[in-house]
């Protein structure tokens, strides 16, 4: 499905009710089911400092969360992080009833799982941008060093490049060196890529040695969290 604006968790509830209602005739035919949460509710928290008690503190400070949000956590272990997160329980309730137990992660933590570590005797800057309709996520890695891992909203293709560009700045970045990966929902003849060219030059999409799967009808790089289990 493709939105023309942000929908409400209620709103997301009805959509997936009347595609499974269409789609699904009998849920005992899947052997699994994952689901993937892909929204700003979310910060990375090294798993030193990590104490599920105070687990919404780490999110209040960057994010807008309620009293009674629910507060869920995924562990990276290869990058010794959790990613919290606000999932939908209203969602995840109507899921399990559906279909039963299933698993389910927030898109920065399958992102960071994705990518992986840089060598720690190389000092070359990777970045990596997973973009969706109308956010993207951002992934900036040196030897095997994580420097920022955030996503930003954006309308238009000279909001994409600023928060790019924002963030190269803020981390000494050369734009002309940097080697950056794209994926997602971009292409070459696309105005977001062609804007990131004007400004990057080392530009490619993600290989597919990256992925586990394919999905037919799709090139290789779009779709990568839904690509890699």
């Amino acid at each position: 499905m493709v939105y023309q604006k942000e929908r409400t968790p209620e709103e997301l509830l009805l959509d997936i009710d009347a595609f499974i209602q269409e789609h699904i005739t009998d849920a005992s035919e899947f052997e699994s089911v994952r689901v993937i949460y892909s929204n700003a509710e979310y910060t990375a928290v090294p798993t030193p400092l990590f104490d599920e008690a105070k687990a919404s503190d780490y999110l209040k400070f960057n994010a807008k969360i309620l009293a009674n949000d629910f507060i869920a956590w995924d562990e990276v272990a290869a990058r010794n992080m959790h990613i919290v997160y606000v999932p939908y329980v209203n969602i995840n309730n109507f899921l399990f009833e559906i279909f039963g137990s299933f698993q389910y992660f927030h898109a920065a933590s399958v992102l960071l799982e994705m990518i992986p570590l840089e060598s720690r005797f190389t000092e070359e800057t990777s970045v990596f941008i997973n973009v969706e309709r109308s956010n993207f996520q951002i992934v900036i890695q040196s030897a095997d060093q994580l420097k920022l891992c955030n996503s930003y909203h954006f309308v238009t293709p000279e909001d994409f490049i600023y928060y790019i560009l924002f963030c190269f700045e803020q981390l000494d970045i050369n734009p002309d060196s940097a080697k950056v990966v794209m994926m997602g929902q971009i292409k070459a003849e696309d105005p977001l890529y062609e804007i990131a060219y004007t400004y990057i030059r080392n530009i490619e999409f993600l290989p597919e040695s990256f992925l586990q799967l394919q999905l037919e009808g799709t090139l290789v790089h779009e779709h990568p969290l839904l690509k890699f289990k």
